[in-house]
């Protein structure tokens, strides 16, 4: 799919690039040729004006820049006299033959292809001149122009064929990440899934055995139900991130007092915190305002707490602190003492269904939670990273205040 993607993104922006090519050349073209031709045409009217000079043509001007020669007509059609000091005018049937193809064209202007002519017809009280000019270098010109363009055009092509190709995999990478992301969330969430399927297929076989009795099959019962509560824990959490990833779904974000906020999500750990002989503290800098969705906000801290509890060593101690950062920002950190976090279990620690080798797999942790707090995070117009020092692991929040 993402080489389809690949290629289409090349088409398109190489027939734009080809569409664009054409025109930019084709109208150079075409104003040189429009321009050509203006001079040409100038350069002879302003020599039908002046017909008694004509012999005398380095007294023209600059703008005679074609060799050129006149005929002059009576008012019966007569040749009465040439001049011109480019071209041999002896030949009478020449000079015949340009005036009766003169005649045949109404055109006051037009070109005689037979003899690469382009004339100008001057009329006149007494007689009428007929003014032409050869046109073999305009075209010779527009020629070579034709080329060049044509090798300019073909070298653009591949130069830019070259630079969609790049812009192309720099194009579709995310969605290159995006695809084996979502197919290993599928891998992973169909791993997590098919482990409980199994045990509640096994425990509902083994509860219809009648070689079972009662008490073996209220077991049995008793692990089905076990297994499916795992089983809705784990979809509502896909379901959170979900709603998390959303970028479609229209959040409403008011102002929220974050250190309120995060006061009152402190409290329901406290007893956990102390069940199980840890030591919780917080240092909370007051009135601090940020703009967001409540409930996600107070899901992001739990996250943090639920994550900082679960991964605490015997006896260890948390600290939650929330203050200012500057004017407009605020830092919320979350931190615990807990078997140190390498470097690159750092990086992987937000990713989905992602679990340390030691203490995220026997605290029964799916691996989303973290993840749901970076989307959350990120919705939020903020960052979330972690940190682990000297024992101590702390995850940072970082977030715009108001």
């Amino acid at each position: 799919m993402i080489r389809k993607l690949q290629i289409k993104f090349v088409i398109i922006n190489m027939s734009i690039v080809t569409i664009m090519l054409c025109i930019i050349l084709g109208l150079v073209y075409y104003f040189t040729k429009a321009n050509l031709e203006a001079e040409s045409i100038s350069m002879m009217e302003n020599l039908a004006k002046q017909p008694f000079r004509l012999e005398n043509p380095n007294e023209l001007g600059k703008e005679v820049r074609l060799p050129y020669f006149v005929i002059q007509l009576g008012l019966r059609g007569e040749l009465v006299a040439t001049g011109g000091g480019y071209y041999d005018l002896s030949n009478r049937d020449f000079l015949d033959d340009l005036v009766r193809a003169v005649n045949r064209s109404p055109k006051r202007f037009a070109v005689i292809e037979e003899y690469n002519l382009r004339y100008y017809r001057f009329v006149t009280p007494n007689n009428y001149y007929l003014v032409f000019s050869d046109i073999s270098s305009e075209r010779a010109t527009l020629d070579n122009m034709m080329k060049t363009c044509l090798i300019i055009g073909g070298l653009s092509f591949f130069v830019f064929l070259a630079i969609s190709i790049q812009l192309s995999k720099w194009a579709v990478k995310p969605v290159d990440l995006a695809w084996q992301q979502q197919r290993q969330f599928v891998a992973d969430a169909s791993h997590e899934l098919k482990t409980p399927l199994t045990v509640i297929m096994t425990n509902a076989e083994l509860a219809q055995c009648p070689e079972y009795d009662e008490e073996s099959k209220e077991g049995f019962l008793k692990s089905i139900l076990t297994m499916s509560r795992q089983m809705r824990s784990l979809i509502e959490k896909m379901l959170e991130l979900a709603r998390a990833d959303d970028t479609d779904f229209k959040k409403i974000f008011t102002i929220v007092d974050f250190s309120q906020l995060v006061s009152r999500a402190i409290l329901p750990f406290e007893p956990v915190f102390f069940e199980r002989g840890l030591t919780l503290k917080s240092q909370i800098d007051g009135d601090i305002k940020v703009k967001g969705d409540e409930s996600q906000l107070c899901q992001l801290v739990d996250v943090l707490l639920d994550n900082a509890q679960k991964y605490s060593k015997e006896a260890g101690t948390t600290w939650v602190s929330l203050q200012r950062l500057g004017r407009r920002r605020c830092l919320l950190t979350v931190a615990n003492e807990g078997e140190p976090i390498s470097p690159e279990e750092a990086q992987n620690i937000f990713k989905r269904f992602y679990r340390g080798d030691k203490a995220r797999s026997r605290t029964g942790s799916f691996g989303l939670g973290l993840s749901i707090a970076e989307s959350i995070v990120t919705s939020h117009r903020g960052r979330i990273w972690l940190e682990s020092r000297n024992g101590i692991n702390s995850f940072y929040v970082e977030l715009p205040s108001v």
